[in-house]
């Protein structure tokens, strides 16, 4: 009887593992135009406890969106590309923000708040976080080495895909990655 069970959840367990590389594979599948750049891993990597600054000022770290799809994304001042990507993540959070999914914004290295604040001002972003990561400790944790730099974090903050350069993050190719992430089974 014990073998019994031992074979039925193992069964188990293996369709429903099954099914979620399934899906995922679905998933990066939606990819079209610059969306291709974004890579999904055949299996979800650990995400990062290091603390980075709230818009607040207090310390937070990934924990604190816990339960939710996160498109996190590094970004600077300086950087132009940055400039060009940030409209469209924003234009994400107006379309699927909410309790099941945020766009978390982190400026990477010296960004001091009235130059951020001038950034998001000058391009009409009003709907996005200014958190820093001023030492560049999670984002070096992470593995960033250039930006901009966006990571999808699945609702248990595990790294399921990422991708190095600006993309249209209001495309319909993106929205339907992230409704189709929504969608999914947790």
């Amino acid at each position: 009887m014990r073998k019994l069970l031992f074979a039925l959840l193992y069964t188990a367990l293996y369709g429903v593992a099954n099914t979620a590389v399934a899906d995922m594979s679905e998933v990066a599948e939606l990819r079209t135009g610059d969306m291709r750049k974004l890579m999904f891993h055949s299996a979800p990597m650990a995400g990062s406890d290091v603390a980075f600054t709230g818009q607040d000022g207090t310390e937070m770290t990934l924990a604190d969106f816990q339960g939710q799809y996160v498109v996190l994304n590094f970004w600077a001042t300086w950087c132009a590309p940055c400039r060009k990507e940030m409209p469209h993540l924003s234009a994400l959070q107006t379309q699927l923000g909410g309790d099941a999914m945020q766009v978390v914004t982190i400026a990477t290295g010296r960004n001091p708040r009235p130059a951020m604040e001038r950034f998001f001002a000058e391009i009409g972003v009003d709907n996005l976080p200014l958190h820093t990561d001023p030492r560049q400790a999670l984002a070096r944790n992470l593995g960033i080495l250039g930006l901009p730099v966006t990571i999808i974090l699945d609702p248990e903050g595990q790294e399921i895909a990422r991708m190095q350069g600006d993309a249209d993050w209001s495309s319909e190719s993106a929205l339907a990655i992230m409704q189709a992430l929504l969608d999914s089974p947790a």
